[in-house]
């Protein structure tokens, strides 16, 4: 039974969009953390309503039941996406990339947007010690889950050498439930799977049916999400993938939001 998925809104107050695009997030994140981004789309497409997805086991969607996988996490998109209806488009970063990728073949739309996310297969992820993900994971993992104080998070991240800005954004994962006490919200385990088979699944193949829309590939040039075989293989892909690069890392979204506006308000179908 697919998860049933959080998601809001975004389009002009009293109208409503012809169509709708689908976006959602990377591991550790949220739908929200896209809203400027999507506020800005719409205002300059506003024929385009999108709707932020909080995936599985993140933001306030339900964890859903295991096994916890890319192919679960893009049924779940599916069943958010007939519930709304008028979805034209996909769109999602690093992890969502590829549910979202995963979902084009479950959904007609016509087009499929990758945010920094590669297609291929990266199992050696898993063993990589800078692997920042895993990294991330690992320390959270270490880490009480409860805490008086989201500063003490922070706080405690940055004593293992994590920047700033992570430590305050992963700290804003940390909850208060009924008794006021703040608990971090991720399922870590399940987490721990979910990354799992990201890393193990390569999705090349369904990118290339041309039957399911186009695909548009957007690569931070600073990002080691795309390998140089991953570039070779986009040279041989089929006309209905492009590419689109932006100077920026991976946190594309946070370096570089006004590229990633235009490229969206110019390219959506």
């Amino acid at each position: 039974m697919p998860a049933r998925l959080h998601s809001e809104r975004i389009a002009r107050t009293g109208t409503t969009p012809a169509r709708w695009l689908l976006l959602t997030h990377g591991v550790f994140g949220a739908g929200a953390n896209w809203r400027g981004i999507a506020r800005k789309v719409n205002e300059r497409r506003p024929e385009w309503g999108i709707v932020l997805v909080d995936l599985r086991l993140h933001g306030r969607s339900e964890d859903g039941e295991p096994p916890h996988t890319i192919a679960a996490c893009a049924d779940d998109v599916r069943a958010l996406a007939e519930e709304l209806g008028g979805v034209e488009a996909l769109a999602g970063h690093s992890l969502g990339g590829k549910v979202m990728l995963a979902a084009r073949s479950l959904i007609v739309v016509e087009q499929t947007w990758l945010l920094d996310s590669s297609p291929s297969q990266r199992a050696s992820a898993q063993t990589d010690a800078d692997n920042s993900v895993l990294r991330v994971l690992g320390d959270l993992e270490a880490l009480p889950r409860t805490w008086a104080k989201r500063e003490q998070l922070v706080a405690a991240l940055m004593e293992r050498g994590h920047d700033t800005m992570l430590a305050q954004w992963l700290a804003m994962s940390v909850l208060p439930d009924p008794q006021g006490t703040l608990t971090l919200r991720f399922d870590l385990p399940s987490l721990r799977a979910l990354l799992a088979d990201y890393y193990t699944i390569d999705l090349w193949q369904p990118l290339e049916d041309p039957e399911a829309g186009s695909v548009e590939l957007v690569i931070a040039d600073r990002s080691p999400a795309f390998t140089d075989d991953d570039k070779l293989q986009l040279a041989r892909a089929p006309a209905h993938v492009h590419a689109h690069h932006i100077d920026a890392g991976h946190w594309l979204h946070i370096e570089a939001p006004g590229p990633v506006v235009d490229l969206l308000s110019q390219h959506l179908a």
